[in-house]
């Protein structure tokens, strides 16, 4: 952790709606004069697309059933804390972009399923923004403990059938795919899904849960995602003091506290939650760090 230099990070697995979080602190930042400098775990896979290809078919051949994006070994994990540990110390850093599709090509100049060169972290920032996979990692094996240079841990942790289905119409949509090709990346991913994600979502500081109150019991047939209509969220607390909770339930309209450290809210009020319990810790951090 670093008082003048803060990082946020926000973990959630391929599906779990990251982006659409990432999309509320991108808010927050323009409209409280936030600058913030952000990265994408995808810049720290390991493999291109056409090389990681070629490593889960050798993989594959050799019987490893499970290896995938979430796999640790198939991200560069060391080059992601040393980004973190760098800019908690100096402020400085690098990252690159993974081109995902043509549009992205278009910008970047180069082919999809690739990366650019690395490049410099814009100087000057109040404080380092990720969104990936592997925000909170703690991996002894590994030597890797990307979860203690976070000043603030973010998960994105829906219901395991609502993060398949999203995953299912995002992947068949936007790439192409079939529902029998995502349900075979799903069940590849599985045990590491189990191993290298979910243990993070116990070192996050807040948890953001959205679950569906429609039928998800098959996933891979749903015909539609739930809407934030169909849906509650639970956000959890690692450490509920100081979070004022009456005011929370004040300002939400139609929500409860479940637990000491839960409140739980319609799916609706997501961006509102969001925005009234991130920004008075995002000026925390920027004021905290003008003061350092």
């Amino acid at each position: 952790m670093s008082t003048k230099h803060p990082i946020i990070s926000v973990t959630g697995s391929s599906g779990a709606g990251t982006s659409t979080v990432k999309h509320t602190f991108d808010q927050i930042f323009r409209r409280e004069g936030v600058n913030a400098v952000s990265i994408e775990g995808d810049a720290f896979h390991r493999y291109n697309r056409a090389d990681m290809k070629e490593e889960l078919a050798r993989r594959l051949a050799e019987g490893d059933n499970s290896f995938s994006h979430f796999s640790y070994e198939a991200n560069d994990l060391a080059a992601l804390q040393k980004v973190f540990a760098e800019f908690g110390a100096t402020g400085t850093g690098q990252t690159r972009t993974y081109v995902h599709d043509d549009i992205e090509a278009e910008v970047h100049g180069v082919e999809p399923g690739n990366f650019t060169e690395w490049r410099e972290l814009e100087a000057g920032a109040d404080l380092l923004f990720y969104e990936g996979l592997h925000g909170a990692v703690k991996a002894k094996t590994e030597g890797i403990d990307i979860a203690s240079h976070a000043d603030l841990k973010i998960g994105v942790v829906p219901v395991i059938n609502l993060e398949w289905i999203q995953k299912i119409h995002r992947d068949k949509a936007s790439r192409g795919y079939t529902t029998e090709a995502v349900t075979d990346v799903i069940l590849r991913r599985m045990d590491a899904y189990v191993k290298c994600i979910v243990p993070q979502f116990a070192r996050t500081d807040i948890n953001f849960q959205r679950v569906p109150v429609v039928d998800t019991s098959n996933p891979f047939v749903a015909r539609w995602i739930p809407t934030p209509d169909e849906s509650l969220v639970v956000i959890r607390f690692a450490n509920p003091r100081g979070i004022d909770f009456a005011y929370l339930i004040s300002m939400i309209n139609g929500s409860w506290m479940s637990r000491a450290n839960s409140i739980v809210i319609p799916g609706n009020k997501l961006d509102l939650a969001m925005q009234l319990i991130l920004t008075p810790l995002i000026h925390r951090l920027r004021d905290n760090a003008r003061r350092a």
